[in-house]
């Protein structure tokens, strides 16, 4: 069972000051940013702050992370804006309607995938993939937020470029008074937030913003304003559900649940480096997916972990769960007891902040760093951000997590295959890398270490290593494979072992294994397939191989081989210049005869 509470053991006089602080801190932060978020994804701006309220608290009770903040993001508002606005118009009761569908379908989701106890599966996702899909979704929201800035109005339905063409053609017609309320709402936060980062740089702005606003004529000069608040929480409803709604939504839910269920894990495990908290991922799932499911019942939008809010958190001093809660708290007292707070927040000012949260999105030091460094995360990162931008913020996310995948089964299909061999100018002979250490190597006796699993994916790139060096042998071929870098052996690839096996066998040589994990070996006895391709064949140690299978070689070529590669090959005729070795160094002194199967 479960203690969700477990953290009150560290709450003491001090502990508790520091989570009050960091929760005030954090309400401060979430009020413009919930609004802003609301905004984006098309919801009455009150829905944000239900979000920060309601999500919030029980995803901080629930998860295992005591330190992230759930609630609107702005990557994830982005998505429910693309799913949504599609089926109705933004705004209308229709468009609640379906976005509370969709959170709850979402949230159900992220619960079942957490109650299979499959969250381990995000790690197979890159994070580059969040990384790129923000980057796009960051200039999805700027230009969803011009048409406010300049006080224009704009046909709905517009793509990407449809957006920018038509703002072109209405600049003629922009609100003077709106754009000077949102440039200075956009540069106060810019200047506040460079002067001290630990200011809410936002909400000043935005108070800057309505006092430009007022002072300019608001409202009679038709600058648009937010409006007052309704006042109070919101009564739970049951969002409509039916087949047709859930087979509409269920592939937007799908991807919405897992840009969500990424993003939380990634964010809650950054900020563990940090506080050395264990995450579980698993749990993280379950809270992630009641808040959400919960949330759709009391007019909540779907939310994720907010980078913004976690790190705001964990640097004002959070120190358990308390702190979020708090914060929730304290957004709820805001929201009963000041409705009005909105109510002369002109919408060009909201678009100043949005415009500026929009540009922080753009993770630009790790997109440098993955551009630089890595091929395959580069193009798991384009490709992500492009289809964010030219096809749809949701086909986007399985863009990149189909890519992201296909990149990881291609590297765990291609294990380490490396020819090794015993060093010969040093008294112990430890087995190491021919490339790296320019060894020569037997022409009648190959040794490979393989590092990795073998299973089915793998079984065609090994195999052709293996026939490689059969046909490259001098004589019958005679191939050992060193497994103390294997970890795990499926059927399909023992199989293949066996035919391998057989082929070289008719071909008068052996294939032989040899320092297989005794966990391995107990598997392959368990299941019959040691007895199958014989138990003789295998090996305690790389020395014990070698003693084998050296006087079998043929004696015809080692009398021409100048290398004597190990110690138990013959003497060379005295016709043949030999490699001198540490061994004749040590010709009078003790050797070291010990064999070591290192890297």
């Amino acid at each position: 069972m479960i203690d969700y509470f477990k953290w009150r053991h560290q709450l003491g006089k001090q502990q508790l000051r520091d989570d009050l602080s960091a929760g005030i801190t954090g309400a401060i932060i979430a009020l413009p940013q919930c609004v802003a978020y609301a905004l984006i994804a098309g919801m009455p701006p009150e829905t944000g702050l239900y979000s920060a309220i309601i999500i919030t608290a029980l995803a901080a009770i629930l998860g295992s992370s005591w330190h992230m903040i759930t609630g609107p993001a702005a990557a994830v508002s982005i998505v429910l804006m693309s799913i949504v606005s599609e089926m109705a118009e933004p705004g209308s009761a229709e468009f609640i309607s379906t976005m509370l569908t969709l959170t709850l379908l979402t949230g159900l989701i992220q619960l079942l995938l957490g109650l299979l106890r499959i969250g381990s599966l995000v790690n197979f996702i890159s994070h580059t993939v969040v990384i790129g899909f923000t980057a796009g979704a960051s200039i999805l929201i700027a230009s969803s937020q011009f048409k406010y800035l300049l006080g224009v109005e704009l046909p709905g339905g517009l793509n990407l470029f449809e957006t920018f063409y038509q703002l072109w053609l209405a600049l003629p017609e922009a609100h003077i008074s709106s754009l000077i309320v949102g440039a200075a709402t956009l540069f106060s936060a810019i200047i506040i937030r460079r002067i001290h980062r630990r200011l809410p740089h936002l909400l000043l702005a935005l108070a800057i913003g309505s006092l430009c606003g007022w002072l300019l004529g608001g409202e009679d000069k038709g600058i648009e304003t937010v409006g007052a608040l309704p006042s109070g929480l919101p009564l739970p409803a049951l969002p409509e559900i039916g087949l047709s709604s859930i087979s509409t939504l269920a592939s937007g839910a799908f991807a919405l649940a897992l840009l969500g269920l990424i993003e939380a894990v990634s964010i809650a495990r950054a900020i563990a480096l940090r506080s050395h908290q264990q995450i579980d991922g698993n749990r993280e799932f379950i809270g992630q997916g009641i808040a959400n499911s919960v949330g759709s019942f009391f007019s909540c939008f779907a939310g994720s972990g907010s980078f913004t809010r976690s790190g705001a958190n964990y640097d004002a001093g959070a120190v358990t769960p308390l702190a979020a809660i708090t914060n929730a708290l304290i957004v709820a007292v805001i929201l009963i007891s000041f409705p009005s707070i909105t109510q002369w927040l002109p919408m060009s000012a909201m678009a100043g902040t949005i415009l500026l949260i929009a540009w922080n999105l753009i993770d630009r030091h790790h997109i440098a760093q993955i551009l630089k460094i890595s091929r395959q995360e580069s193009i798991v990162l384009l490709a992500t951000f492009a289809a964010t931008l030219l096809i749809d913020p949701v086909f986007s996310i399985y863009v990149g997590v189909f890519l992201s995948i296909a990149f990881y089964l291609r590297r765990t299909s291609r294990p380490s295959v490396i020819p090794v061999a015993p060093l010969q100018n040093a008294p112990r002979r430890s087995i190491r890398n021919i490339k790296r250490h320019q060894l020569r190597e037997c022409p009648q006796f190959q040794i490979i270490r393989i590092d990795g699993s073998m299973f089915f994916g793998c079984v065609e790139h090994i195999q052709i290593h293996l026939r490689q060096l059969a046909e490259q042998s001098i004589g019958p071929p005679r191939i050992l494979i060193l497994g103390k870098g294997i970890n795990f052996i499926d059927v399909s690839a023992f199989e293949m072992l066996i035919q391998e096996a057989e082929l070289i066998e008719k071909r008068g040589g052996q294939l032989m294994f040899c320092a297989f994990k005794g966990v391995l070996l107990d598997d392959l006895e368990r299941t019959g397939l040691l007895g199958r391709i014989g138990a003789a064949r295998f090996f305690g140690s790389p020395k014990e191989a070698i003693a084998s299978v050296v006087p079998e070689l043929e004696r015809e070529i080692c009398d021409h081989c100048t290398a004597r590669i190990f110690r138990e090959c013959p003497p060379a005729p005295d016709s043949l210049e030999r490699i001198p070795t540490a061994d004749d160094a040590l010709e009078n002194g003790p050797k070291d005869d010990r064999l070591a199967e290192d890297d």
